[in-house]
């Protein structure tokens, strides 16, 4: 399961409209469940679709303290592999019928590639609500422990009082890696102990 953070000012029901807006369409539909911290959006293809195999994607969005946190499911897609089977079975039979499947055949490759997709429409998102993938505004600088000045993460001494910065600079958690402050002693993204 793929996990991405958006730092800035988001909730996870943008994120669920984004997705639902773009992803209401011909053989597919979404369908979204949660609160305001936390929601679950399903994007599935719809039961009687005419054209490509079955497919369900599920997509799991939570507020956390730096921003956004999205997790991808993983695919079903054994409903697509079949479509393509029985394109590759009828084209085998008679290659004649393969123009009858062409139809299936793009619908099958348009949901291989859901998983893009979706990252696709989230980053889309996040940009427009001024939010970001990058590493939290609040990582970019440390504060000298000594005389509170501001200094660029990674370097070795304070450029105001020459003190050594090493227990300031930013680590990640052991257990899922996000990336903490030096001064935090719990992890903001899975709640353990650092």
């Amino acid at each position: 399961m793929e996990k991405r953070i958006f730092h800035g000012d988001l909730t996870p029901t943008d994120f669920a409209s984004a997705l639902g807006t773009a992803f209401n369409r011909s053989n597919l539909f979404t369908q979204a469940n949660g609160t305001l911290e936390k929601m679950v959006v399903q994007i599935s293809s719809r039961p009687f679709a005419r054209s490509g195999g079955h497919t369900a994607l599920t997509i799991n969005i939570q507020k956390t303290t730096e921003g956004v946190l999205v997790q991808l499911g993983k695919q079903a897609t054994l409903g697509i592999v079949a479509s393509l089977g029985q394109s590759a079975w009828a084209a085998f039979r008679n290659p004649f019928n393969l123009l009858h499947r062409l139809d299936d055949i793009a619908q099958d490759i348009e949901n291989l590639q859901l998983d893009d997709d979706v990252w696709d429409v989230i980053t889309k998102a996040a940009l427009a609500a001024g939010a970001s993938h990058e590493i939290s505004e609040k990582l970019k600088r440390l504060s000298c422990e000594y005389c509170e000045a501001a200094n660029p993460v990674g370097a070795a001494s304070c450029i105001a009082c020459g003190a050594p910065l090493g227990d300031s600079q930013p680590k990640t958690c052991l257990s899922c890696g996000y990336v903490v402050a030096g001064n935090e002693t719990t992890c903001p993204n899975c709640n353990k102990r650092i």
